[in-house]
């Protein structure tokens, strides 16, 4: 695989800046899907305790042929999880479920339950979540930490009451939607984005302007698209089972201008058809 880079979280642990997303790999296929990617390059693989893979997710990292310290390897905390004691159980439960003896980052996946996206106030269950995650990081079952799917108000929250800047926040960013100001926010703290959803569940391959864009650089439009989300300095979490498009999803060695770049930037679209039922898509 040509693209290795990396960035380096706060904490000085280094994330390889190209990862494998395995929502919707099926756990007993998720293992070789790991095994194909490592062998296509991949040192990043991003799994979470919703997706039901962790199991196939671990096997394949076991069996992958690679060291596990050459591994990055990260998992979430279920959305529904806003309790210091179940926290606790389920941190330990992702490390015995995925065979693992510490995992690379583990993010709280939401900052509301799944049923109540950008509804209630759960402040306080974050904040016990989060010590939860501190006291794991601490313990050296987790290398890093951090939160996923969280607004500014949500990063204040760990901010003002954690003792641990949270390493990470991973988010919706591709072409269509690129929310500028948290990214920003993120890099002002220190917290590094990671981007997932980089080719927009896939129905950006519908438009015609990032299709011509990405005939001028002589690339297909998922290479343009995670391209771009590398360039704006975050972690791009392209998720395949398919090991010619893990191989295709790595081959993204060209530049981007500074003028394509705003382009895309300010390009606005949000509509991911029948994937909108899903809570992240769902514009709240």
């Amino acid at each position: 695989m040509s693209y290795n880079e990396s960035f380096t979280l706060s904490n000085g642990v280094e994330i390889p800046a190209l990862g494998l997303g395995t929502w919707f790999i099926d756990d007993d296929k998720a293992a070789q899907a790991v095994r194909d990617a490592v062998s296509a390059g991949y040192r990043n693989i991003d799994t979470a305790q919703a997706y039901g893979n962790e199991r196939g997710v671990g096997e394949g990292v076991r069996t992958s042929g690679v060291a596990r310290e050459d591994l990055f390897v990260s998992t979430k905390l279920a959305a529904e999880i806003k309790d210091y004691d179940n926290a606790v159980a389920a941190i330990d439960g992702s490390l015995e479920t995925m065979g693992l003896d510490y995992i690379d980052l583990m993010l709280i996946h939401a900052p509301q339950p799944w049923n109540d996206f950008r509804g209630g106030d759960y402040a306080e269950g974050n904040r016990e979540a989060w010590r939860a995650l501190e006291e794991a990081h601490k313990a050296g079952k987790l290398r890093s930490i951090g939160v996923s799917n969280f607004l500014e108000d949500d990063l204040d929250n760990i901010l003002d009451n954690g003792s641990v800047t949270p390493h990470v926040n991973q988010i919706l960013v591709h072409a269509g939607n690129t929310p500028t100001e948290l990214v920003d926010y993120c890099a002002s703290k220190n917290i590094v984005v990671e981007a997932y959803s980089p080719i927009a569940h896939g129905e950006i391959l519908g438009n015609e302007n990032v299709a011509a864009m990405a005939e001028k650089y002589g690339v297909s439009v998922p290479q343009l698209c995670i391209r771009y989300t590398l360039q704006l300095g975050t972690v791009s979490l392209p998720k395949t089972a398919n090991p010619e498009h893990m191989r295709s999803n790595a081959e993204v060695e060209f530049e981007i201008s500074a003028e394509d770049m705003e382009a895309l930037r300010n390009l606005d679209e949000k509509d991911y058809g029948a994937s909108s039922a899903f809570p992240v898509y769902s514009g709240k």
